[in-house]
């Protein structure tokens, strides 16, 4: 089962029987705080990204993408093309190491600055080739056609639905006792995702072996 962005949408109106003008207006909301919750609870290769770019040559500073949320490992290649990668470090600590950011080096350090650049230390005495890993934010289904689908209204439909009821049902005031039901339904989905993404998508059965359960 899985849903395209025309089919949740019908779904949540079916569940809540409701076709109300202002309700349907908000169905996009709905759906884009089900992904944001999801976004912030579980850890998924789907929030993954890569991107290459380059450091400049006495410059501390270098531009996080657009779409950056957190940073995974930074790497650049040096003189002898070996990959290196730098260690996270808070700025202060950085401008600590390097209080001159005129002093160049081999960069061995990286800090968020701020939500658009990193600080680098020592400040970079060539202009590397650097690779990010970073969490990002996935383009929402709502912004696709109808027909459209993404990794969670495939892989995780019913999550999805009840993450999206729980924001109808408190956008409409519901009965608590639904809402309660759509909340648990909820959680359990998040539960099961975190399952998938944070020890399935992280062992393999040839170094962990098989998952050995207790007999009930």
């Amino acid at each position: 089962m899985s849903f395209t962005y025309a089919q949740l949408k019908t779904a949540i109106q079916d569940y809540a029987e409701n076709d109300e003008t202002s309700f349907v207006n908000n169905l996009d909301i709905f759906i884009k705080n089900t992904e944001e919750r999801i976004l912030k609870n579980v850890q998924l290769s789907l929030f993954r990204k890569n991107a290459s770019g380059t450091m400049t040559n006495a410059n501390q500073y270098l531009a996080c993408p657009s779409d950056f949320l957190a940073p995974l490992s930074l790497s650049f290649v040096d003189s002898s093309s070996n990959k290196v990668f730098l260690e996270l470090k808070d700025p202060d600590f950085i401008q600590t190491v390097n209080p001159n950011s005129a002093t160049t080096g081999s960069p061995k350090y990286y800090g968020v600055y701020d939500v658009d650049n990193f600080v680098i230390g020592p400040t970079p005495n060539s202009s590397y080739t650097v690779q990010l890993n970073y969490f990002y934010r996935p383009v929402s289904l709502t912004a696709g056609s109808s027909s459209g689908t993404t990794w969670l209204s495939e892989n995780a439909p019913m999550t999805m639905l009840y993450g999206c009821l729980v924001e109808a049902y408190t956008y409409m005031k519901g009965e608590p006792d639904i809402l309660q039901n759509y909340q648990q339904q909820f959680v359990q989905g998040v539960q099961s995702l975190k399952l998938f993404g944070e020890a399935k998508e992280t062992t393999d059965q040839y170094r962990t072996g098989m998952v050995i359960r207790a007999k009930q």
